[in-house]
């Protein structure tokens, strides 16, 4: 059973940056393919990056590529997205996932384990 906890959100001004992290524990972190979704009010829970067990892959939603960045830690058990150029659309409830599977995936059925969220909100 592995627990994650979120951190990191809060309110910025468009233009600006966040950096939100995960921590993990109860499991081994490392054997994780790992994943940040989020969810606006009155929408789906949506995919936004995954990152590979070793880091060395990642791919994201198209709406986030050049200003979003996915990276972990593995010896620190985290997971971060750093957030650049915020757009108010960008506002919502961020999670990140582990999913125990062999390929990085945008399916939230894949993800095994969820974090409680933390609350992003980009103010115009």
């Amino acid at each position: 059973q592995v627990q994650l906890v979120e951190s990191g959100g809060g309110l910025v001004q468009a233009g600006g940056s966040l950096r939100l992290s995960c921590a993990a524990s109860g499991g081994t972190f490392s054997s994780y393919i790992m994943g940040w979704f989020r969810q606006a009010p009155g929408k789906e829970r949506e995919f936004v990056a995954a990152i590979s067990r070793s880091g060395g892959s990642t791919f994201s939603t198209e709406s986030v590529k050049g200003r979003f960045t996915i990276s972990r830690d593995n010896a620190k058990n985290t997971l971060f997205l750093q957030m650049n150029s915020l757009k108010p659309e960008d506002t919502a409830l961020y999670y990140c996932a582990a999913d125990g599977n062999a390929y990085m995936s945008r399916a939230r059925a894949d993800y095994d384990y969820w974090g409680q969220g933390t609350q992003v909100t980009v103010s115009s």
